[in-house]
């Protein structure tokens, strides 16, 4: 199923000028995000997927919008920069979010064990409890789909 990106921080996507946001949240974690995520992220950050659900072992779970890459003081809580800061002191090193779920949950790169620019992705839930979700970000994206009954 194509995943189509609906507006949720913003009205109408917000396209990144150039990639100097991007290549700067590269240099300031040291990882090479994933190409699939860069061809997104510059159109549609800040924006929400359709379909959304994704599935976790037994469970389901909701994605629910990217991260934005720039951090104005509308879209601060929904920015990269500030929810990395939030989060690093309780994760292990190598975890870097890009998304949310509506309970608060973050969805994140997963660098610890994956070769460069291909990480894969985990949930980390509002314990801070690490969770496998897929093993890329188009393998997330592949997956979603709509409730199922």
């Amino acid at each position: 199923m194509e995943v189509r990106w609906r507006d949720y921080i913003w009205r109408g996507p917000r396209p990144v000028v150039g990639q100097d946001e991007v290549e700067k949240l590269e240099s300031a974690w040291g990882v090479r995000l994933p190409a699939d995520y860069r061809s997104i992220v510059h159109l549609c950050h800040g924006m929400a997927p359709e379909p959304n659900v994704f599935d976790m072992g037994e469970g389901a779970n909701v994605f629910n919008n990217l991260l934005t890459l720039t951090s104005g003081k509308h879209e601060s809580a929904y920015a990269i920069s500030t929810t990395y800061e939030l989060i690093k002191p309780y994760v292990p090193p190598g975890i870097y979010p890009f998304g949310t779920t509506p309970g608060g949950e973050y969805l994140c790169f997963d660098y610890r064990d994956a070769p460069p620019g291909q990480p894969g992705v985990v949930l980390v839930t509002t314990e801070m409890e690490i969770y496998h979700v897929a093993h890329s970000f188009s393998e997330l994206l592949e997956g979603l789909h709509e409730v199922r009954d």
